[in-house]
């Protein structure tokens, strides 16, 4: 099962993580198959997946390959900004070439991935819309020449 501790994370027992496991390897696998796999019924392991679902501990989804479905120029934007992070980061997130924003503690106030149809879409985005949002100070864009390792099986082990 899955429970919060003292501090509001979800706390999840060994066949909790053990469904997930499952789940990443396969996405659409079957309750039945994962029942098996980790000693419940079908049914028990139905409402287990919901149950994470809806406390927002797992998605379900597919997972795209941007080369594949028409984008292949993916970045790394180091952002500085001043003022309200979280509000520069929730204007950015909007956008639809941003898969993933982050507020950080270092040299830049956050990190976005990009991902953009070729390196003018880039261009726009960076200079068009990511500079001008008023309080974002400077950006330094890190392009990718090659993904070499991505991965979504953590958080069981």
């Amino acid at each position: 099962m899955a429970r919060r501790d003292g501090s509001g994370a979800v706390v999840l027992d060994d066949v909790s993580k053990a469904i997930i496991e499952q789940l990443q390897e396969d996405g659409r696998r079957a309750y039945a198959s994962i029942g098996k796999a980790v000693g419940l019924s079908e049914a028990a392991v139905r409402q287990r997946v919901q149950r994470l679902l809806d406390a927002g501990v797992m998605q379900i989804v597919a997972v795209t390959d941007p080369l594949q479905v028409g984008f292949p120029r993916q970045a790394m934007i180091g952002v500085r900004c001043e003022g309200d992070v979280e509000a520069v980061a929730e204007r950015l997130a909007e956008m639809p070439e941003v898969d993933y924003v982050v507020i950080t503690a270092g040299g830049f106030d956050l990190l976005v991935e990009v991902v953009c149809e070729d390196d003018d879409h880039l261009l726009e985005l960076i200079s068009k819309r990511i500079r001008a949002v008023p309080t974002v100070r400077t950006t330094e864009s890190f392009v990718y020449l090659k993904l070499h390792k991505q991965l979504y099986n953590w958080g069981t082990r």
